[in-house]
Parts: structure tokens; C-alpha cells; sequence
């Protein structure tokens, strides 16, 4: 059976952690001056855990992690 390729993308996006499997916030590539308040800010910095429903899909783009 050949080699799996793993998604460059998905590998730079997600990491695979004993809990399962890691990714960042959404919405934190702009408006972080009036747009946003300090409370939201401070919330999007903290890493967040991929959902169950979404964990099958995310595990096929990385088969090796």
C-alpha cells in the first residue's frame, strides 16, 4: 500500500495534542483596534480544541500526526 500525503495546509493549522486535536480562534486576522473589544481579544488569543463532529475529517487531511 503506497504512502499517505498529508494536507500542508491542514499541518499548519492543526496539531495533534494527547486531548485530541488543536487550532486557533477564528476572526483574528484584522480589526483589532475599534472594532473589537479587549475582552473578545484576549479570548481569540487562547487556542481552542476541534469538535468531535469535525475531529474525522481533520484526522484523514493529517495521517501521520
Amino acid at each position: 500500500m503506497p504512502k499517505l500525503k498529508t494536507k500542508r495546509a491542514a499541518a499548519k493549522r492543526f496539531t495533534k495534542t494527547k486531548g485530541g486535536i488543536k487550532c486557533r480562534s477564528a476572526n483574528r486576522s484584522h480589526h483589532f483596534t475599534a472594532v473589537k473589544s479587549k475582552k473578545r481579544k484576549r479570548h481569540l488569543r487562547a487556542g481552542t480544541m476541534v469538535s468531535k463532529s469535525d475531529r474525522r475529517g481533520v484526522e484523514r487531511l493529517l495521517p501521520y500526526a
